[in-house]
């Protein structure tokens, strides 16, 4: 079988003598046009110091000049005094920071979203006191109450998943969120040892206080020896969906059911790393056998398109029990996907 002449010569017109950066597509020509420069020339993912996906980084600290001149600001919460476990993701910031190359385009979301936002890392939020797993919460909350007043979306990596409930104490102080929340743990125990602020707690303290709204939260990919710890998920009338309900119930049904239960309400996503199956990120505390597949978290997170997202976070990534590097790229791709949606959410200053 002969290839046609006719349509070959017309692939070399178009392409045989073309840069590296040069599209005809209109849609792939305007995605170019924002990293290309000069023909086929962009940044070297390699060069300079790291930043969350290699956004910009903004000097002078979290303050609410450098966030109103922002659409989403990407922040680090570098703490893990709450584990019960193995501890480490304290480093989880800088392992995901030093992703070479993440993005710019989500093929399935068809978008990319650093030629449309205005997206900056805005460094670690700061904290008084290394020791102090209370106070570094209050100073997460006082962060998180002054972004809010900013209008940005906060995208942040932690950090254990004590911060989330931190977060949302501050940043919904004034209105209530619903979740959507991806994680082998529902994390809603009660106190242990003295301390409410543990990463098995956080959402139950947001319930709590008023920030998180119960019947707004749905938990995926929840498993583990702890499911008597988790009365209170049930109780409060979050959805539950355990690991083997997702494959059960099928990707497009787990889309289906989270986006009714968050409806049009502002809605905050919690990625935990631990509800991936440790083969594929065992760089985290608690790890948990059984878990979600990389592919199948991306899917949910696709299909999420629209949601009123108005910020996010990615939590547990303890890079030293994971030589490969693995779990801080699977991070770094949930927080580009989470940057994806919210260039897509209605609660963006600049939706594209």
């Amino acid at each position: 079988m002969t290839i046609d002449q006719d349509f070959l010569e017309d692939l070399r017109r178009r392409f045989g003598n073309a840069a590296g950066g040069e599209m005809h597509d209109p849609h792939f020509r305007e995605v170019a046009a924002s990293v290309f420069k000069d023909g086929d020339s962009r940044k070297w993912p390699f060069a300079d110091p790291a930043t969350f996906l290699g956004a910009s980084f903004i000097e002078g600290g979290i303050t609410p000049d450098v966030l109103a001149a922002l659409d989403v600001a990407l922040i680090g919460v570098p703490m893990d005094l709450g584990v019960t476990n193995r501890a480490g993701s304290r480093l989880g910031p800088r392992a995901v920071r030093a992703i070479e190359r993440v993005g710019p385009y989500e093929h399935v979301l068809g978008v990319a979203p650093m030629g449309k936002l205005k997206v900056a890392d805005v460094g670690d939020v700061p904290m008084r006191s290394r020791f102090d797993l209370a106070g570094c919460h209050a100073d997460i909350e006082a962060s998180y109450r002054m972004i809010a007043d900013t209008g940005v979306i906060p995208l942040s990596v932690g950090g254990d998943h004590s911060i989330s409930g931190a977060i949302l104490k501050g940043f919904a102080s004034r209105t209530p969120v619903g979740m959507i929340h991806i994680d082998a743990h529902c994390d809603t125990a009660g106190p242990y040892e003295g301390s409410k602020f543990h990463h098995g707690a956080p959402f139950r303290e947001a319930v709590l206080a008023g920030v998180l709204d119960p019947r707004r939260t749905i938990q995926i990919g929840i498993r583990g020896g702890a499911e008597y710890l988790w009365e209170f998920s049930f109780a409060s009338g979050m959805t539950v969906i355990h690991a083997e309900e997702v494959a059960e119930m099928g990707i497009k049904a787990v889309i289906a059911r989270a986006l009714e239960v968050v409806g049009s309400g502002p809605t905050y996503i919690s990625f935990d790393v631990d509800s991936l199956d440790p083969a594929f990120a065992p760089g985290t505390g608690t790890p948990e056998v059984g878990g979600l597949l990389p592919r199948e978290v991306l899917a949910i997170l696709r299909g999420l398109r629209g949601v009123n997202l108005v910020g996010g976070d990615v939590v547990e990534v303890a890079p030293q029990y994971d030589a490969t590097t693995n779990t801080a790229q699977i991070a770094a791709q949930v927080l580009f996907e989470l940057l994806c949606l919210a260039m897509l959410s209605p609660a963006v200053r600049n939706a594209a």
